[in-house]
């Protein structure tokens, strides 16, 4: 038997101890499979990037951030359009993927929403897929968690400690912007965790007046500095995202940053606070994962293996309450899953006095 596996879109604190934990587990509990490391995901597969994977390839990566087989967030063999060996690809080379997933009895893809869309469409072609769900935002219908996301939290959490330090001693408000493009998790549970004073949510669009009301009320109370955890999707009410600049052949036609540098201009002005800015960016994808993380993403690479073994494709290992379970590929689908306007933790925050700029 011979076993594929990617890993796609965004890199991921928790990647390596999903291959590890795949790679082993299908050698110690397989007969005579070989594993094969896809690099560069779906990209790897066009350009038939293959390598063999012994036990000993896998050795010592547990703790290390991003990915040994490299990844890709913007090829889609169903919507190509990048050089192969000095050819130039475009359209539809989704023939050609498949032609060299043929020598492979089974696909192990590990991804978000857009990477395990596309192995769904080859799940329908008649590839044999098992996904592994990623990405540290959380917001992947189908399962409970993501690994990734505990990680991204704890640096987020670490980093707004450290400038709530500074923010007190210079008397200044800091707003901290936060990744999440759609969903507020990362924003939501490093706020609380950390003591924010305001979050924003995209699912929550914000007020200024309110935001700098709830300033002043600190500053009333001879609170004269505040912490805002600002997720980089969030938006006032009847507008729209901020982008800082627009791309072309990504995987999104818009990046999104700058809102918390829209936002502090205003509360300065209104309140005569000193405001400050800082971008937390990519620094929460990369570095170790969390000893969290590092057991999620092993359980789910044992599930995701034991499911190629059973030949029990067009499956996804997931979460559910406390157990990995093996679930439709498709339960993915839908779009991102959403911060709830009712969720138990906002509803908490709330209790301690966390603003998130409606009220």
């Amino acid at each position: 038997m011979r076993v594929g596996i990617l890993t796609g879109g965004g890199d991921c604190p928790g990647l390596n101890a999903v291959i590890r934990a795949v790679v082993r587990t299908l050698h110690n509990e397989g007969n005579n499979v070989e594993v094969v490391g896809i690099e560069d995901g779906f990209y790897g597969v066009v350009a038939r990037r293959f390598r063999t994977l012994q036990s000993d390839d896998v050795s010592g990566i547990l703790p290390r951030g991003g990915t040994i087989l490299g990844t890709s967030n913007r090829d889609d063999p169903f919507d190509f359009d990048r050089d192969v060996d000095g050819e130039r690809l475009a359209g539809d080379v989704s023939e050609r993927a498949i032609a060299n997933l043929s020598t492979l009895d089974a696909l192990v893809v590990v991804g978000g929403d857009g990477t395990l869309a596309i192995a769904n469409r080859f799940a329908a072609l008649g590839v044999g897929v098992v996904g592994v769900p990623k990405t540290i935002d959380n917001d992947l219908r189908g399962t409970d968690r993501t690994f990734g996301f505990d990680t991204a939290v704890g640096i987020a959490s670490e980093a707004i400690d450290r400038i709530h330090t500074t923010a007190e001693s210079h008397d200044r408000v800091m707003l901290v912007e936060v990744m999440g493009r759609h969903a507020g998790w990362i924003a939501l549970h490093a706020g609380v965790a950390s003591g924010g004073d305001v979050i924003l949510l995209p699912e929550i669009p914000f007020d200024i007046d309110a935001i700098c009301s709830a300033v002043e009320d600190r500053k009333a109370r001879g609170k004269h500095f505040s912490i805002l955890v600002v997720s980089e999707g969030a938006a006032p009410v009847g507008g729209g995202q901020v982008f800082y600049r627009t791309v072309k052949g990504g995987a999104e036609q818009g990046r999104l940053g700058g809102v918390c540098h829209t936002l502090a201009g205003s509360i300065e002005e209104r309140t005569g606070l000193e405001t400050r800015v800082t971008i937390l960016g990519h620094v929460q994808r990369g570095g170790t994962p969390s000893a969290y993380d590092r057991v999620l993403a092993t359980r789910l690479g044992v599930c995701a293996a034991r499911q190629a073994l059973a030949g029990n494709f067009g499956t996804m290992a997931a979460v559910r309450g406390t157990e990995i379970v093996a679930v439709p590929i498709t339960d993915a689908d839908g779009g991102p899953r959403l911060v709830a306007a009712d969720h138990p933790l906002i509803s908490d925050a709330r209790a301690t006095g966390v603003r998130f700029g409606d009220v």
